[in-house]
């Protein structure tokens, strides 16, 4: 069980507006230094299919310039297996993707693909990658990453966060306890569970308060943020937020 609450920022959108205009402004490597330096435990940015947002030259760039542990988001492909054989990132975040999507509708389906992922979670421990696979908050799927021998799942929160932004309680009180109930399942059968999709000022709280999870990943909302406040001060109010709720938890546990 973690004590500690690490914060992992993905800065895939700081890339998404360089590319709307073109050109090397702003850039993801100065994003991810700017993050560290607010308190985040690590960078995490997703290479596409399509190179919508992150490039194959930002990757190669994060993992030989930034400091902190870089997590590379991937589909289970070949090409991706390559890429990140190739340049080693500490982990490796194996998640669904679909090319017509806006950004990753749902968690990855590791008991159907089971075949098709094993080979591809061999080779990225052969290669000392810390393997995760990003899932729905399921018993099932964490049986999956056990039996695949993936060392690490990253239970999809898109769920919840939405269901408080509809202002639907009930659901919201549902939602969490399904995470909190996975999270709790994981643990206890020896997967680091991380967490991550949707995760605001707003609702980070009550996530940040499991202690059965080790890491949240959050992105979108910190760069859109940082348009207003600046990537630092929002960086620093999220790592403070989560580090309110875990001691929050602890103290009433």
């Amino acid at each position: 069980m973690s004590q500690i609450l690490r914060l992992g920022v993905n800065i895939d959108h700081v890339a998404t507006i360089r590319n709307a205009r073109g050109g090397a402004h702003p850039d993801p490597v100065k994003a991810a230094r700017i993050a560290a330096a607010a308190g985040a435990d690590g960078i995490t940015a997703h290479l596409r299919e399509d190179r919508r947002h992150i490039t194959d030259a930002d990757i190669e760039a994060l993992a030989r310039d930034i400091d902190l542990p870089l997590n590379l988001e991937m589909a289970a492909t070949d090409e991706m297996l390559a890429i990140a054989l190739n340049h080693r990132p500490h982990a490796a975040c194996i998640v669904p993707e679909k090319r017509e999507e806006r950004t990753t509708e749902g968690g990855l389906d590791a008991a159907g693909q089971h075949n098709h992922l094993s080979p591809l979670v061999r080779e990225l421990r052969g290669a000392r990658i810390r393997v995760s696979l990003f899932v729905e908050p399921d018993p099932r799927q964490l049986e999956a990453a056990l039996s695949l021998g993936a060392p690490v799942v990253e239970l999809h929160t898109g769920a919840y966060a939405h269901a408080v932004i509809d202002g639907d309680t009930a659901k919201t009180a549902e939602l969490l306890e399904k995470i909190r109930t996975a999270a709790a399942f994981g643990a206890e059968r020896g997967l680091e569970v991380h967490a991550g999709h949707g995760l605001t000022f707003d609702n980070v709280g009550p996530v940040a308060e499991i202690a059965e999870i080790a890491e949240l990943n959050i992105g979108h909302f910190l760069i859109g943020e940082a348009i207003f406040s600046g990537l630092d001060s929002a960086v620093r109010r999220m790592r403070g937020l989560m580090d309110q709720a875990r001691s929050a938890a602890g103290k009433a546990a």
